[in-house]
């Protein structure tokens, strides 16, 4: 993907974290902070909440760097994993506190909350890591309402390829509703995982 670290550079982080070295943790956060506080905005929808998710994730990141396995995918699919789940365990404990204090919702309404919240971080996320021409087909389709061959046009690619590039780019936004609920049942534990 585009904005993914190559895996040697994921291997090499590991293994700076493991030896404890600050400045990776610096690095670290200096590449991912943005997305890790993005996508906990996109499920939490506050400032303050996607602040508090930042700072939890990195700090388990430093605790625990062994959790990550270069082996499982790259560092920034894990760090947004860690996002994602953290976020909706928030989310979660946010909407059970207004359930217990007399709010309307009612269980399957705050996990309809949550799925919903998990698939729009995911969808983010798969838009924000997706190739740049598969982006860039999208936006001009999505947003500036552009049909293939305008986009093609603009593109300055065939029509097949310009239809190509939409259809990819949606069969992986697709994937943001088929694996929503696959890593957001994180129940009471923050629920750390390998795979977003």
């Amino acid at each position: 993907m585009a904005n993914d670290a190559p895996p040697r550079w994921d291997r090499k982080m590991q293994q700076r974290l493991a030896r404890g070295e600050a400045a990776a943790l610096g690095e670290l956060y200096d590449r991912f902070a943005s997305l890790v506080h993005s996508l906990a905005y996109r499920v939490l929808g506050d400032e303050e909440a996607a602040d508090r998710v930042t700072r939890d994730v990195f700090a388990h990141i430093w605790e625990h760097p062994d959790a990550y396995d270069p082996g499982q995918g790259p560092m920034r699919s894990w760090i947004a994993s860690l996002a994602q789940r953290q976020s909706v365990h928030l989310l979660r404990a946010a909407e059970a506190e207004l359930m217990r204090a007399g709010g309307a919702r009612t269980a399957e309404e705050v996990e309809e909350k949550v799925r919903a919240a998990s698939r729009a971080a995911r969808a983010d996320y798969i838009v924000t890591s997706m190739p740049a021409p598969l982006r860039d087909a999208l936006e001009l389709a999505y947003f500036k309402r552009r049909d293939y061959r305008q986009a093609a046009a603009d593109l300055g690619v065939t029509e097949d390829e310009a239809r190509r590039r939409l259809r990819l780019g949606l069969q992986l936004l697709s994937s943001a509703n088929n694996r929503a609920g696959d890593g957001d049942r994180t129940g009471s534990a923050p629920g750390y995982g390998r795979n977003p």
